[in-house]
């Protein structure tokens, strides 16, 4: 089936996975039933499409290339349980396009725009479990631990709402064309008891993106450049939220940030 697919197309960042052992350990360990629907971001040449099929009662395929949609709608023409969206999945409702509330996602996600997705991907309504295959530094920022070199505003975001953990790396070789940089692949799962309640999730994600700008500098000088006072402002807003002002953010736990966002409200 991959001879009818054109050639990849770089300005999309598309590197097709290929290896079948590594395709099937992604869709194993997305747990999907027959009782479920997946939503696959990028479905690109359908080789993942297909192990998923094979596990999920229906797969909703969001694809911004329209070649590939096309070819991906004639190849399985016969698949009542397959439905494919031709439109930048940014632009797209996942819960929507699921059709219900109760969905999950999987996706080899361009590593260009990979943190975009992530994030759309965490705002509600959320996925009960996702797999992604990313660029092995991003998963290594999204599961790394406040203090370590790694973390940051990506890491603080996700955990502050979910459970990240990377599942296993995927060489290079098994992608068509192979890219050059390591692959990992990532497993998220919205909390039961969020860090940040659902009205805070977006003053928490601007809060944070705007401390991490500044990650070198001490707390007492990120909270007057965010939020303007005088340095007793600042000082009395860090000791309700219980936080050192000579601490930096990228020690700063998601409980922490949740907390200063709170007193600041």
């Amino acid at each position: 089936m991959s001879d009818n697919f054109p050639k990849p197309r770089k300005h999309l960042g598309q590197h097709f996975l290929t290896d079948p052992r590594i395709l099937a350990r992604i869709a194993d360990a997305l747990h999907a039933t027959p009782q479920d629907t997946v939503v696959e971001i990028g479905p690109g040449r359908g080789a993942l499409t297909e192990q998923l099929l094979q596990r999920a009662g229906r797969v909703v395929a969001i694809e911004i290339d329209r070649v590939l949609a096309g070819r991906l709608r004639d190849a399985y023409a016969d698949e009542p349980r397959l439905s494919i969206i031709d439109k930048d999945v940014l632009e797209v409702s996942l819960a929507e396009a699921a059709g219900t509330d109760e969905f999950l996602l999987a996706g080899n996600v361009p590593y260009n725009i990979t943190t975009p997705i992530l994030f759309h991907a965490l705002r509600r309504v959320r996925p009960r479990r996702a797999i992604y295959l990313v660029q092995r530094e991003v998963a290594e920022r999204v599961v790394a631990a406040a203090g370590s070199e790694a973390y940051g505003a990506l890491s603080a975001n996700v955990q502050a709402i979910a459970r990240a953990e990377i599942l296993f790396k995927v060489a290079a070789g098994s992608f068509t064309p192979p890219p050059k940089v390591e692959s990992a692949i990532l497993k998220i799962e919205p909390l039961d008891t969020p860090v940040i309640n659902a009205d805070e999730e977006e003053p928490f994600r601007v809060m944070v993106q705007g401390a991490f700008s500044m990650r070198r500098k001490q707390m007492a000088r990120v909270v007057r450049e965010l939020w303007g006072g005088g340095a007793e402002d600042a000082a009395a807003l860090l000791g309700q939220a219980e936080i050192n002002p000579m601490l930096r953010p990228e020690v700063l736990s998601p409980h922490d940030f949740a907390r200063l966002l709170r007193a600041r409200r």
